[in-house]
């Protein structure tokens, strides 16, 4: 049964969470506005930064939009801008695969560097057992938020 501090030190953790999560939208809204794009294109540039080339479906799907004409608007839109290229795949030549460009995401990646820099900036107050805790933790949550989005998508 978990003693009364251990629920406050979780709520306070849960709070500081989704005030981190605000702040990382706000951020993100901030980097796209200044790319010059909306919040779901630099999502994609980032996935595929991220992840590497991929599919159109496998981008709708991890955006949560249709694989039809939404993701090829996005598609068309960074294209046009110079983030990404669509290629055919070598082992199925029907198949496309859309892929950044580096130069673009290089320019991208600099709106990102004040957070960076942030970042590094905290991290130097901790130990590396505390680091390799906090990577833990994070690649945990991380592996397990895409199924609670599809469980959000689900919902009425």
């Amino acid at each position: 049964m978990p003693t009364p501090e251990r629920e406050r030190m979780a709520s306070e953790l849960q709070a500081a969470m989704q005030r981190s999560t605000m702040f990382t939208v706000l951020l993100h809204h901030a980097t796209a506005t200044k790319a010059g794009m909306n919040v779901t294109d630099a999502q994609c540039v980032h996935a595929l930064s991220l992840d590497g080339p991929q599919t159109p479906g496998r981008l709708a799907q991890l955006m949560g939009i249709t694989t039809g004409g939404a993701i090829t608007a996005v598609i068309d839109r960074l294209e046009k801008a110079g983030y990404v290229r669509r290629t055919r795949d070598p082992d199925d030549r029907r198949r496309v695969i859309v892929e950044l460009v580096e130069e673009s995401a290089d320019r991208f990646d600099r709106y990102f560097e004040p957070i960076g820099r942030l970042f590094r900036e905290r991290l130097d107050g901790y130990t590396d057992e505390q680091i390799a805790l906090l990577l833990d933790w994070v690649r945990q949550y991380s592996e397990a938020v895409p199924k609670v989005i599809d469980e959000v998508r689900k919902r009425p």
